[in-house]
């Protein structure tokens, strides 16, 4: 079966929307519905440095997402890539969807003169980590976080 992947347009958001709360459900969060709002429209902002894309299927259906965000580092001279969320719909795992949509982060990153790309996952996923471990190396590191 053939995937394309291609940035989400503002005429997607219907589509994104069921693949954005399955998401949550995963990693058992609920976001607002006011932060999904500002979250999308600044995906399709020229001035934000985020992005959507999307897999489709040979049908066109959307069945995988990831969204990307470019920031500065003290590390390195160049512009970063975090890769915040990857979700693939269950029926697609194993058939490449997310390795497809990480090399087009890579691919993104690297027009947009990124000198690194990371991501981070919980460490009860083993399916993702199965992945991850075959395509990238991990840091060793361990993030904290103090709400604000």
């Amino acid at each position: 079966m053939t995937t394309t992947i291609r940035p989400l347009q503002p005429s997607d958001r219907a589509a994104w929307e069921p693949l954005w709360a399955a998401y949550q459900r995963f990693y058992e969060v609920v976001i607002p519905l006011e932060t999904t709002d500002v979250t999308w429209s600044r995906f399709h902002d020229r001035a934000e440095e985020m992005y959507a894309l999307g897999a489709f299927d040979g049908d066109g259906r959307l069945t995988g997402i990831v969204h990307a965000i470019f920031h500065r580092s003290c590390w390195l001279p160049q512009w970063t890539c975090y890769l915040q969320d990857l979700y693939v719909e269950a029926d697609q795992r194993g058939r490449g969807t997310g390795a497809a949509l990480i090399e087009a982060v890579a691919d993104l990153a690297r027009k947009n003169g990124a000198g690194r790309l990371y991501w981070m996952t919980h460490e009860t996923n083993a399916t993702a980590r199965r992945l991850y471990d075959q395509i990238a190396e991990r840091s060793g590191f361990i993030q904290y976080r103090k709400a604000l």
